[in-house]
């Protein structure tokens, strides 16, 4: 029961659901340089990397963020403020996932080892940022965009064009729904001093660089889809995520409390059937 009880305070601490923004990005990748079926060794070592690498920069940004968290009423129960999951436990956890993904980028390829600790110092740069630099958005939006770069150089060994599409693509969808979901925190930003565009350039003016954002993100992954030489699901993806993306902003224009609507179910669903798209173009 205690273990339980643990399992379920670090998967609370790191918000275990929201890996549904970055895994089907990597797949989408994997599927795209393997032309169809990369084979189950790779599905295993694809989905340990993802978890282990998103682990890690959750728990690097609960860990050093403690002091912001407690002072802000939406962030001042997680695990990690509460005392439900000590320091050390936190220490012990970011260690551990950063030794995974390292030992997991190692069973690879050369290419993905070598690579492994630059994409570690990548992911636990975003909590620092915030504390000097609005640029936090998308240095976040980077961390995920590492994902689909990882799937290439897994399947293939290198860096292509088009995974440099997509990945830019996530950058700008990732940084455009965090613009977003940081409307909630535009207030306590401002008083506490932290860097955000919300608090910066305040809710209308972070709503229409939200949308050029997304724009981008639709016209990379557009590019993406001409590059890979993918045929009509290809293309029909690109619409849907277009859709997606409309309906969200129509959301949280329409209401701020719907941002969590927005952020969580439409970006989670945007994600895996954009993956469905590509399994039905390459399968």
């Amino acid at each position: 029961m205690k273990i339980r009880k643990l399992f379920a305070d670090f998967s609370e601490l790191v918000m275990f659901k929201h890996s549904v923004f970055s895994l089907p990005f990597i797949f989408i990748a994997m599927l795209v340089a393997a032309d169809g079926w990369f084979g189950w060794r790779l599905l295993f070592l694809g989905t340990l990397a993802a978890v282990s690498a998103r682990n890690f920069a959750m728990g690097v940004n609960r860990y050093l963020d403690r002091d912001i968290d407690i002072l802000n009423p939406r962030t001042k129960g997680r695990p990690s403020v509460d005392g439900r999951v000590s320091n050390v436990q936190m220490l012990g956890f970011i260690i551990i996932n950063a030794l995974l993904f390292i030992v997991v980028a190692y069973f690879v390829n050369d290419l993905a080892f070598k690579l492994a600790i630059p994409i570690l110092m990548v992911l636990g740069a975003y909590t620092l940022f915030k504390r000097f630099s609005a640029a936090a958005h998308l240095i976040l939006g980077v961390s995920l965009g590492l994902a689909p770069i990882a799937g290439v150089v897994a399947v293939s060994g290198e860096i292509t064009a088009w995974s440099v599409y997509l990945a830019t693509g996530v950058m700008f969808w990732v940084a455009g729904f965090d613009l977003l979901y940081s409307l909630q925190d535009m207030e306590f930003d401002k008083k506490n001093n932290l860097h955000s565009i919300p608090s910066r350039f305040g809710a209308k003016n972070t709503m229409n660089i939200a949308k050029v954002f997304h724009i981008l993100a639709i016209a990379f992954w557009g590019w993406f889809v001409l590059d890979a030489n993918l045929g009509i699901w290809g293309q029909v993806s690109i619409v849907f995520a277009a859709v997606m993306l409309s309906y969200e902003h129509y959301l949280v224009n329409k209401d701020f409390t719907k941002i969590d609507k927005a952020f969580f179910t439409v970006n989670g669903y945007l994600g895996f059937v954009f993956l469905i798209f590509i399994i039905l173009e390459v399968m």
